[in-house]
């Protein structure tokens, strides 16, 4: 069946890593129609909106979107950029992968590290007896994309109303009460149970599914006790009378990246809410290569509507090279989990397969796998570009 998929390339390198994603996929046998949805800088500059009406509608009519990367810039550099016309109009830029997930409710982000063998990005150690060791690294971090502090609850100069409120509770007047309103700042770290159950729940269903032997909870219960001890007592209940046969672990953020450097071959399934799945996310990506092997899956199970991205930016520096120079995997591996999500596990098997290969062999390596700084001139010594990587994989696809 030839499905519909929206392809947006967003911002910088973001057009180029998708184009290669989608030669690849259409190599693999893999048949589909890719309509292009406007989103990113470009359209916030020229339009005032960053994330059009007719994406949204693009998206809600076919349900399934290949993403590329995304620019964005604090709220005075934005303004800056925005055209004149359009200045005093009270508009005011916002993320539109953000506003993406929240209006399609895309509450389940699984970002998974695994180690590619002969990567010469992976991770090593020191062992006791003084060798070197490279642990495996296969783990699925569960983040919830849509509430905590990334659910754009804040205010600068708060309202009365809101200043009165805060007002009212003791730890808040006793330590800021002292501040004129006008210099107070505030974002709200907001999570609900329905939300909260639904992360943990895909955590533990992921994990029978794959075989993975734990489920961690990584969030700070010990000192932010509503929200981070909310998911946590959750995470226990839901264990205890649902999943007893997988283990529940609890780490605290900090204490969490410590240990993903000392053995982080021991974690399986990684929970957590916004910021914190955010954070921890990068962290196992960089024991894997970085974030040009960073993929990423965020969906709404009860809409079917899914989005599907490489977590790294839109690197818009490199956009501008004559010949693009990064890594496409990550984004090979996000559509990848685009085909597992619409049932096309073969192609997908195919398709890593091949990436394996091509990392394993050392052939073909673009510059970030051969410990380069990034410039044109990479390509003098001896890494590959982005098409030439895409074209190794698509070679290796048989």
């Amino acid at each position: 069946m030839k499905r519909t998929i929206v392809a947006m390339p967003g911002d910088g390198i973001g057009r180029v890593v998708l184009e290669e994603a989608i030669r690849v996929l259409t190599a693999a046998g893999f048949e589909a129609e890719y309509p292009e949805g406007d989103i990113g800088w470009e359209f916030w500059c020229r339009e005032g909106n960053p994330l059009p009406q007719r994406t949204i509608d693009l998206l809600e009519k076919h349900r399934i979107g290949l993403f590329g990367a995304i620019t964005s810039k604090p709220k005075d550099a934005a303004l800056a950029e925005l055209d004149p016309a359009l200045r005093d109009k009270g508009l005011v830029y916002s993320s539109p992968i953000v506003g993406l997930r929240q209006h399609f409710g895309l509450d389940i982000c699984l970002r998974p590290c695994r180690s590619y063998k002969g990567n010469p990005l992976n991770f090593i150690r020191r062992g006791a007896d003084g060798g070197v060791e490279e642990p495996f690294v296969d783990v699925a971090i569960f983040r919830q994309n849509t509430e905590g502090l990334y659910g754009g609850v804040e205010w600068s100069n708060p309202p009365q109303q809101v200043y009165d409120a805060l007002m009212t509770h003791p730890k808040f007047s006793k330590n800021f009460g002292w501040c004129p309103k006008e210099e107070i700042s505030v974002s709200t770290r907001i999570f609900t149970r329905k939300m909260t159950r639904r992360i943990l729940v895909a955590a533990f269903e992921h994990a029978v599914k794959y075989g993975y032997k734990s489920v961690t909870v990584c969030e700070k219960p010990n000192v932010i006790r509503e929200t981070s001890g909310m998911m946590y007592k959750m995470a226990q209940e839901i264990q205890r009378n649902e999943y007893p046969h997988i283990e529940l672990w609890n780490t605290n953020i900090d204490a969490q990246m410590m240990w993903l450097t000392k053995n982080p071959e021991t974690y399986s399934v990684i929970v957590a809410g916004n910021m914190f799945g955010d954070i921890v996310s990068d962290a196992f990506a960089g024991l894997i290569g970085g974030l040009g092997f960073a993929c990423s899956a965020q969906y709404n199970p009860d809409t079917g509507v899914a989005v599907f991205e490489p977590t790294h930016g839109s690197a818009p520096k490199y956009a501008e090279y004559p010949v693009s120079i990064v890594n496409p995997v990550a984004m090979i591996e996000s559509a990848c989990m685009m085909l597992d999500y619409l049932g096309e596990g073969e192609i997908s098997k195919r398709i890593r397969k091949a990436v394996a290969l091509v990392v394993e062999e050392g052939n073909v390596r673009t510059y970030d796998m051969m410990k380069l700084t990034g410039s044109p001139d990479v390509l003098k010594s001896g890494a590959a570009s982005t098409r030439e990587m895409a074209d190794a994989i698509i070679a290796h696809l048989e």
